[in-house]
């Protein structure tokens, strides 16, 4: 089982429980990374614009912003990196996307754990591949296809 560290600085209710991220999370990684750290900040629109501004240079808020950790060779280390969610822009999506609240909570918590795995999306294969075990991961989570 993972460790998660939660800090919810959002203001804005009905945030999934510790116990609900710590499924998602379990349920992206493999039993060989079972035992990673994972922090995750759940944030308003100010600070995800920074932050997105300062990692990205895009000026706007975004759902999610993953930051894996690579440890140094000389010191391995079990922490995967930060997960920072912005809790309105979550809100915000489900209601535009006509999806349940914590399916998309879900789906945004499996994506940014597998880019602090190293998957990305930049790449049309990486995308297919990235997205087909999104969907294979909420499936067993009894979520619908997010695409």
């Amino acid at each position: 089982m993972s460790i998660i560290a939660l800090q919810k600085i959002s203001r804005l209710g009905n945030l999934p429980t510790k116990k609900q991220f710590q499924l998602w999370i379990d349920m992206a990684l493999p039993k060989a990374k079972q035992s990673s750290e994972i922090a995750i900040r759940i944030v308003d629109e100010r600070e995800i614009i920074a932050l997105n501004k300062k990692f990205r240079n895009k000026n706007k808020p975004t759902n999610i912003l993953s930051f894996p950790f690579t440890p140094s060779p000389f010191c391995p280390d079990n922490f995967l990196g930060d997960l920072v969610i912005c809790a309105s822009v979550v809100k915000t999506e489900a209601k535009e996307q006509q999806k349940k609240i914590m399916a998309h909570w879900a789906h945004l918590t499996i994506h940014g754990t597998l880019h602090l795995l190293g998957f990305d999306h930049i790449k049309t294969k990486d995308a297919v591949t990235m997205e087909n075990l999104e969907i294979k991961l909420l499936k067993k989570l009894g979520f619908p296809n997010p695409f």
